[in-house]
């Protein structure tokens, strides 16, 4: 071509020059087409053959640039495959593949999928990878720690050096030292051994551990004495019209709880003789914990608790006190003082329908919550608030639903002791 030629500018809208038609292949979408290959690592040789394989099971109808299919190749000393899923059709991107005739000057696209071939060698594929073992690993490690490591790490690998047990030497005694913890702990008990002396040195009244009703749990003669039952003076309430009367008859008579269970006994057409023995002997309790100094003058405890009679006192005194070393002198300890609060707390459970108000009981007694919280969790009750029908069936408004009760469930359950984890 002269230069002539080469200088000159083609015009817009001139015929010089060749025209080029794009369009889409019309083969069907689902028929075997083009396919990209991609060989990150080793370039198979020109002359590998490739074979593309679908599973039967495969929807054959999907268009062919999606279909699951493997393409896999074969050359003389390694093996090239893909993986079934096109590695286009899981990143989003589409490819296609252009055919350009030039008799017709037509540029045909056809969607084809990229598959990413990863290579095999064949003298490899029977070999199994060497295992390290975690002594050779931590060889290792220690070797890098020693060469390229800071001298803090240096100082920790020469401490776990020095700490590390000799599991050879250790072969010839492992015999004596398992017979030694076999002899040591035949003696030991068993986990149900173990939560029955638990129960059974709990501070709590008796109680019936296959009752299938609150009501069964704790009896009242396990918690007061027929005797002592029997001797509560009630008969002087028979006279009283009022409730300051009623209220001057107690031992106690500064407790909120125990005054209105009393003025809502009286609200009744009869009052519950059973109940108001039972108010009484709360009443005898309490005023017992706000004396616990005098317990060992028993002639000055008498004087406090007026027309309680002493053989109320006396039991109270035998079961919630104990003698000081080397005297007669009776003394309430912790845990004297934890039994007289669980059996009143169980007997204030029975009063209100097994769901005690333990916050207006925790007032009373100058206590903390928490401590009451406690105690009725070591009788088997849990902490909660009340559902509007349970307050209708216990008797209680709609107002309670926000305060939290002491409730005894069935079948009884106990607290789980705690174990403390040792500090590493």
């Amino acid at each position: 071509m002269s230069s002539s030629t080469l200088g000159k500018k083609r015009k817009r809208g001139s015929d010089d020059g060749d025209q080029v038609a794009l369009s889409l292949s019309e083969l069907p979408a689902s028929q075997v087409g083009p396919v990209l290959g991609s060989f990150p690592s080793t370039r198979p040789p020109s002359d590998t053959p490739f074979r593309c394989y679908a599973h039967v099971e495969r929807d054959r109808k999907a268009p062919f640039e999606l279909q699951h299919i493997l393409v896999a190749g074969e050359a003389e000393k390694v093996d090239f495959s893909s993986a079934d899923v096109p590695s286009s059709a899981s990143s989003g991107c589409s490819y296609m593949v252009a055919v350009h005739d030039k008799r017709t000057k037509i540029t045909t696209f056809r969607p084809a999928p990229l598959h990413i071939l990863a290579r095999q060698v064949k003298a490899l594929k029977n070999l199994q990878p060497i295992e390290v073992s975690t002594e050779e690993r931590m060889e290792l490690r220690n070797n890098l720690g020693e060469a390229f490591g800071t001298k803090k790490a240096k100082s920790a690998i020469r401490a776990r050096e020095r700490n590390r047990v000799d599991i050879d030497a250790m072969k010839d005694v492992a015999g004596h030292l398992q017979d030694t913890i076999m002899q040591n702990t035949e003696t030991l008990p068993t986990a149900e051994e173990a939560k029955e002396a638990a129960d059974s040195s709990r501070l709590v009244p008796p109680y019936n551990a296959e009752a299938q009703r609150p009501q069964d749990v704790y009896p009242i003669n396990s918690v007061v004495p027929e005797v002592e039952f029997n001797a509560l003076p009630i008969s002087s309430f028979k006279s009283t019209k009022t409730h300051e009367e009623r209220r001057a008859l107690l031992p106690f008579n500064r407790s909120d709880w125990v005054n209105w269970h009393l003025r809502l006994m009286y609200s009744a057409p009869k009052p519950n003789k059973t109940n108001l023995k039972l108010v009484y002997y709360i009443s005898t309790m309490m005023a017992l914990l706000k004396s616990s100094r005098s317990v060992g003058d028993k002639d000055a405890l008498q004087q406090r608790l007026t027309g309680v009679p002493s053989i109320v006192i006396d039991g109270l005194l035998s079961r919630f006190t104990e003698k000081e070393r080397g005297t007669n002198k009776a003394k309430m300890t912790p845990q004297t003082e934890t039994m007289l609060l669980t059996y009143m707390f169980a007997l204030c459970l029975r009063i209100d329908d097994y769901a005690a108000d333990f916050m207006t009981l925790a007032r009373d007694l100058s206590m903390q919550p928490a401590k009451a919280n406690g105690l009725f969790k070591s009788l088997g009750c849990t902490i909660k608030t009340l559902a509007f029908t349970e307050l209708k069936e216990i008797g209680l408004p709609d107002s309670e639903a926000e305060t939290k009760r002491a409730v005894l469930k069935v079948p009884l359950e106990f607290p789980k002791t705690r174990q403390k984890r040792g500090r590493r």
